[in-house]
């Protein structure tokens, strides 16, 4: 994977960043905002595409708009840390579709997940969706009081 990181040049690097803020952008547009033909964009972004560098497009939803407003953060510990546990806890995690972020993480926690829902009445329903299902030794959660910094734009700046 380094050769291929190695292989981004300059207008690489602009491309994505303009991408990762807009998607949406015509190929004329992006063109124009890089400085290169409309094929030459055609050529790279397709390049970037296959290549794996681009995942996929999509659209960013306001969260309060469509009645998600409550960002909970779970922490998560199992009472077991064998195969199928941890199969079952993908698989129940997969399954709900208010959890929105998944980690599995080294040190004390096992896991972090993210869950947007409209209130505490829900994320309570969540709660009791995941403590039937999984073998869990301690479950804790922490509402968001306050969005300091959400981004989707990962930093290009170490390629």
């Amino acid at each position: 994977m380094r050769d291929k990181i190695a292989s981004l040049d300059h207008i690489d690097k602009r491309l994505l960043t303009a991408l990762q803020r807009d998607a949406s952008q015509s190929l004329d547009v992006l063109a124009e905002v890089i400085g290169i033909s409309r094929n030459t964009c055609w050529r790279r972004v397709g390049r970037l595409e296959s290549e794996g560098f681009i995942t996929q497009k999509v659209a960013l939803v306001n969260p309060a708009k469509v009645n998600l407003a409550l960002s909970v953060i779970i922490i998560v510990r199992m009472s077991r840390h064998a195969a199928d546990a941890t199969e079952n806890l993908r698989k129940v995690v997969l399954s709900i579709p208010e959890i929105i972020g998944a980690y599995r993480t080294a040190g004390e926690i096992d896991y972090v997940l993210q869950a947007r829902v409209p209130n505490v009445a829900a994320y309570d329903l969540l709660y009791k969706k995941l403590t039937a299902q999984l073998d869990l030794s301690d479950v804790s959660a922490s509402f968001v009081m306050e969005e300091i910094k959400s981004v989707t734009e990962l930093p290009l700046n170490f390629i």
